[in-house]
């Protein structure tokens, strides 16, 4: 291979071949859709391919096809979604592919280098990518194949060379290979950069005249040597960057090396994984210098962690914003925001909408939803907030339950600054409890609080004396009120009050 360091033009064209059922999944989703780092295999393909910035994307589908087509868009809205009909075959798939973006380009068609790669090599990025079109353009070939050598060829391509590391004769079908052409170990792994008029040609020559009855992409190869055009292969180190994925096994052993190679990419960067086998972090994460992941933490989506932060453990976050500094343990949370200094848990609930200030406490036992919590303010015990709004510098005692919904509709609650809600309350929205004010615990606060008032919303206690000498004698609770009493109740009762009923009593 040439080792100039000219600058490599761009592809012309990028085309994922994503129209296979992938039935050994087992699956009513499509084998593109099924995820691995927290990203479609569709998804990955269509990444790595535009990391190569080509002035095209195409995605070619076929079965399941309308949800291929939406996640392909929702992946790249500027890809072009191009159609498979009946005819079977990986051939067929690319030349409907080039057909489509032909139609696109107009004239003479697209020209130039067109990469075509796999939807199912989750491990394929586009460091790799780019070194394969970087050869195919420095040898000037009209195919160029990326390929490598494994232990175990069954069921794979076969490299055909010319001599020991010579030019690449043809890829020979695991079913149609002879005897010694399978004992070859360097195989297929069906990503190609090809000419595009030779690839134009190429399929244009095609039959159904193979042990599969399909149009082999492959036998673009003896074409381009027909013509004796140089075809050469650029050989992965690592077999599995371009092991495809055709299982729930495989899914599961590539999304294992996927995250071990995600957290090696971290760790390298500064970021400490205590426990890197109970540790699973999105490829779409991003993570800064000294944070910290304890045991058990799963961080999902386009979640960002801060510098310095401690995440875990037993924690899952999902699409979340942790500020530098924050601490969160043993806490289930999505699409919400962490101020930083603010700690989170242990066995927290962040619904979609929470946003927690800088310095914030939400403490144990409590779910936060839709709700704004100002810097300072704390939520530390066995609480619901849900659709609020609270100041700098609160408090909400423990037991505060924020009752948004009606039965019909939800309301919005709002909490001043420096406001403390006493424990056991209930704010029964829309209510307003304005700046520096206090509530009573116990309260059930139905009324707005004016700044710096005392809410109180409990009705008035009475005590019965004598009750449980008169309905539960010879209770465990009458022996210890005897002692206690020395036998001689405080106050006479009234009829009134020895007929109450244990009910009444309770509730008095």
């Amino acid at each position: 291979m040439s080792t100039e360091t000219t600058a490599t033009p761009a592809p012309a064209a990028v085309v994922v071949l994503a129209a296979g059922q992938g039935t050994r999944m087992k699956s009513n989703l499509p084998k593109v859709l099924h995820a691995v780092g927290g990203r479609s295999l569709l998804g990955h393909a269509m990444v790595a391919g535009r990391e190569l910035a080509p002035a095209h994307l195409a995605v070619v589908v076929r079965h399941g096809r309308d949800l291929v087509a939406a996640e392909a868009l929702r992946v790249d809205p500027a890809a072009v979604v191009a159609d498979q009909d009946d005819v079977p075959g990986t051939g067929r798939a690319a030349q409907a592919g080039l057909e489509a973006l032909d139609a696109i380009v107009g004239g003479a068609g697209l020209s130039g280098s067109v990469v075509v790669t796999a939807s199912d090599v989750p491990l394929l990025d586009g460091a790799t990518l780019s070194q394969l079109v970087a050869a195919h353009h420095a040898d000037g070939n009209a195919v160029t194949i990326l390929t490598t050598v494994v232990a175990d060829a069954t069921g794979y391509g076969r490299i055909v060379r010319a001599q020991g590391e010579g030019d690449v004769l043809a890829i020979v079908e695991h079913k149609d290979a002879t005897q010694s052409q399978r004992e070859i170990r360097e195989i297929n792994s069906s990503i190609f950069v090809f000419d595009a008029d030779v690839l134009r040609r190429g399929l244009a020559s095609l039959t159904l005249d193979n042990a599969q009855g399909e149009m082999y992409l492959t036998d673009v190869v003896a074409f381009a040597r027909s013509e004796g055009r140089p075809v050469r292969a650029v050989i992965a180190d690592d077999p599995l960057t371009v092991e495809g994925t055709n299982d729930r096994l495989a899914l599961s052993v590539l999304g294992a090396e996927l995250n071990r190679r995600t957290l090696e990419r971290w760790m390298l960067d500064g970021v400490t994984v205590v426990d890197p086998g109970s540790t699973w972090v999105d490829v779409d994460v991003e993570l800064a210098p000294d944070v910290t992941l304890l045991p058990g933490t799963q961080l999902h989506g386009a979640t960002r962690v801060e510098r310095g932060a401690t995440i875990g453990p037993d924690t899952t976050l999902t699409d979340m914003e942790v500020g530098e500094g924050a601490t969160v343990t043993r806490t289930h949370a999505s699409l919400s925001v962490i101020g930083a200094g603010a700690t989170v848990g242990p066995f927290s609930y962040l619904r979609p909408g929470t946003v927690l200030g800088a310095g914030g406490k939400i403490g144990a036992y409590v779910e936060v939803k839709n709700s704004q919590i100002g810097d300072g303010s704390k939520v530390p015990h066995l609480s619901y907030v849900g659709d609020a709004t609270i100041g700098e510098g609160s408090n909400l005692g423990a037991g505060t339950i924020v009752a948004n919904y009606d039965g019909v509709a939800k309301h919005r609650t709002v909490v001043g600054s420096q406001v403390r809600v006493g424990s056991d309350n209930v704010l029964v929205a829309p209510v307003t409890i304005g700046d520096g004010a206090y509530t009573a615990a116990g309260s059930t606060v139905t009324r707005d609080v004016p700044a710096g008032a005392l809410g109180v919303g409990r009705a008035q206690q009475r005590n019965v004396e004598g009750w449980v000498a008169r309905r539960r004698s010879g209770s465990a609770s009458a022996a210890a009120a005897d002692a206690a009493t020395g036998g001689e109740p405080h106050n006479a009762p009234t009829k009134s009050d020895a007929d109450a009923s244990p009910s009444e009593g309770s509730a008095l």
